[in-house]
């Protein structure tokens, strides 16, 4: 019997060893490489978004991960050195909390014997706490995105999270390009928990890319939207400036805005590019559809006088009217003195077919720009569905909903003589010290030269002496086209919500900008697109002609040459100052004169510092200054002006 027993406990151990040798060896095997080895990654170095001009807009600036590694400690020691050195690394942030302090213990307790410490603490909190030299704590270079303009450009740039991706903007949308690659940090230790092998792969930068916009007229456009905004008590608005002949997106605000640096705290609603994602009811904008569409398929001379019949069609059981009792209107007039009766007529002539042929060309009811994948396609019904009052709706700028992007780029379309550009806020990529431009598309063209001339005309008139003389700037000839429209409210139109709209280009012969402004329910009394939007259009407009030198087309002044008899000062090169020192701690203002913007930004958030930047170009002055004692999270202004500064060299190869 006892023989017997033998023989089945030798069987059941052999079966056992077979069962963890064989059937289960994988799965053991998986579980001891997890407990003996640990590997962390650490985000790579997210690549710079500059504007057109250089000017840093969103950067990632260095900075310390600090760990713990329990498992160096001897088993019999290791409570008390968490204790110890819980006590000691929090004296040294200065900023620990008793709930933070707990957590720690808790967390440097566990297996696996790696805990996160304190993630990209500032250079001065790491600098403390690397002065300890305490046995188990390590430092682990990361990076952390900062935005040096607050506010500017927001739903252009997006928002970072916490584990180094973009989440919304062009830090989404070019993610993989501007990410990097991961570093890491392998950790193995043996059976008892004893590290004895740490090893550390950096990571690596992304590429940096180019914008489009020009600071000066993103500042410029969210100063004179939110002004119109808070005027006219409007719940929001959108704002877009562009180049019509390269469809370079040179500024697109929004209000509300939010701060990207701080971007959980901002509402959906304010992190929402309206001016790609909302979708409005054009109204009498759209009307530049309609006519362009007449004037290309011949269906109603310019000169042919219109019957609007007193400003009122009945359509069905609908009757429609106009702001003002016309009776009869030429062409020109009819989109001049904005009237619906009279698109209508013209919608009718052109049919079903043609009139959702132009619409489909200017291309609405889909994505217009690559550069915005959360583009919305808009709303337009299949011409199939059309009914005679749809007609009539789509004809006056109802029934189909748009973007401001698709918007102004349509509009765009007319000012370059019928070519619709494919608008784009890239304009570059830089990988590997090397510049690939990104070149302005032709996505097709919409009318012909004769056309887009004739309806320009047509577009001047409006400004001139039609519903948007709120637009005029003195010496230019704008061509514009305004619209308001009633907003749907619970299935209704409301008679109190507005969309108020206006389009145009400037100047009208030589484009230079094509502008769109939208104002989401204005309460202020007035709520159409000539007293709402247009007025915005102008002070964008007239201030950006002077920032970009874009001489005057009416009466404009003679060209004065004056002969210099003084020589021209020589050019100074300044080049960035070098450090040669030990490295400057959180507690004083680094000095950073002479530096380039980027640098001297980098430089001031790895102190913790928080920069405002005044002009481009090299740091020529500085406030506070060099030396001066400050706290964490100071405001630090840099006055920055244009010297000699090099220039890389460009290259046309595509990346």
């Amino acid at each position: 019997m006892a023989s017997f027993g033998g023989v089945f406990w030798a069987l059941a151990i052999v079966g056992r060893l077979v069962q963890l040798q064989v059937g289960q060896y994988d799965d053991l095997q998986a579980i001891a490489e997890r407990q003996h080895n640990r590997t962390v990654k650490s985000a790579a170095k997210r690549g710079d978004i500059v504007d057109r001009h250089g000017r840093v807009l969103a950067m990632s600036a260095e900075a310390d991960t600090i760990y713990a590694v329990s498992g160096e400690i001897a088993k019999a020691d290791r409570e008390a050195w968490i204790v110890a050195t819980v006590t000691k690394v929090c004296a040294a942030l200065r900023d620990c909390t008793a709930e933070e302090r707990r957590t720690l213990v808790e967390r440097m307790g566990r297996l696996p014997a790696f805990a996160f410490v304190r993630r990209l603490a500032d250079r001065a909190q790491a600098a403390r706490v690397r002065a300890l030299n305490l046995k188990g704590i390590g430092f682990m270079p990361e990076s952390r995105r900062f935005y040096p303009n607050g506010t500017l450009a927001a739903h252009v740039l997006g928002y970072v999270g916490t584990e180094h991706h973009g989440l919304g903007g062009i830090e989404h949308t070019y993610n993989r390009l501007i990410e990097g690659q991961s570093g890491i940090t392998l950790v193995q230790s043996d059976a008892k928990g004893m590290v004895f092998s740490r090893e550390e792969q950096p990571p690596t930068t992304g590429a940096s890319l180019e914008l489009t916009i020009d600071t000066y007229l993103q500042h410029l456009a969210e100063r004179e939207l939110r002004a119109g905004v808070l005027a006219s008590r409007a719940a929001g608005g959108s704002a877009i400036v562009m180049n019509p002949r390269t469809g370079e997106i040179l500024a697109m605000a929004n209000e509300p805005t939010f701060d990207p640096n701080g971007y959980r705290q901002a509402s959906e609603i304010e992190r929402r590019n309206r001016a790609v994602q909302d979708l409005f009811e054009p109204g009498s904008t759209f009307k530049i559809v309609t006519a362009s569409a007449a004037l290309q398929e011949k269906v109603v001379p310019i000169d042919e006088a219109i019957d609007v019949s007193g400003g009122r069609i009945k359509i069905g059981n609908r009757v429609v009217h106009d702001d003002h009792r016309y009776n009869v209107l030429s062409f020109a007039d009819v989109i001049v003195n904005s009237s619906n009766v009279g698109a209508i007529k013209i919608g009718f002539r052109l049919g079903t077919e043609r009139l959702s042929e132009y619409v489909q060309r200017y291309g609405f009811g889909r994505p217009t720009s690559p550069d915005f994948p959360s583009e919305s396609p808009g709303i337009v019904w299949d011409s199939a569905k059309w009914t005679e009052s749809a007609l009539a709706s789509v004809s006056m700028g109802y029934q189909v909903g748009v973007t401001p992007l698709q918007m102004v780029t349509a509009a765009s379309a007319v000012a370059t003589g019928g070519e619709l550009m494919e608008p784009r806020v890239i304009g570059a990529v830089y990988r590997d010290q090397l510049r690939y431009p990104v070149p302005p598309k032709v996505a097709r063209r919409v009318i012909d030269v004769d056309t887009a001339a004739t309806l320009t005309g047509i577009m001047e008139g409006v400004v001139e002496r039609g519903t948007a003389k709120s637009a005029q700037i003195p010496g230019y000839v704008v061509a514009g086209k305004t619209g308001t429209a009633a907003k749907l409210v619970d299935g209704r139109y409301s008679k109190q919500d507005y969309n108020a709209s206006f389009v145009g280009f400037v100047p009208s012969r030589n484009p230079a900008l094509a502008i769109i402004v939208v104002v989401d329910s204005p309460r202020a009394g007035t709520y159409y697109g000539g007293t709402v939007s247009a007025p915005i259009f102008r002070r964008i407009a007239e201030a950006a002609l002077r920032h970009l030198g874009v001489p005057p087309t009416l009466n404009p002044a003679p060209a004065v040459l004056v002969a210099r008899e003084t020589p021209a000062p020589p050019k100074v090169e300044v080049q960035p100052t070098v450090a040669t020192g030990p490295a400057p701690t959180a507690d004083v203002m680094p000095d950073v004169a002479g530096l380039s913007a980027r640098d001297a930004v980098r430089t001031l958030v790895q102190h913790g510092l928080t920069p405002r930047l005044i002009g481009d170009g090299f740091v020529i002055g500085q406030t506070p200054q060099a030396g001066t004692a400050l706290h964490a999270g100071a405001d630090c202004r840099l006055v920055l002006g244009r010297l000699h500064a090099r220039r890389e060299p460009e290259s046309t190869a595509r990346p």
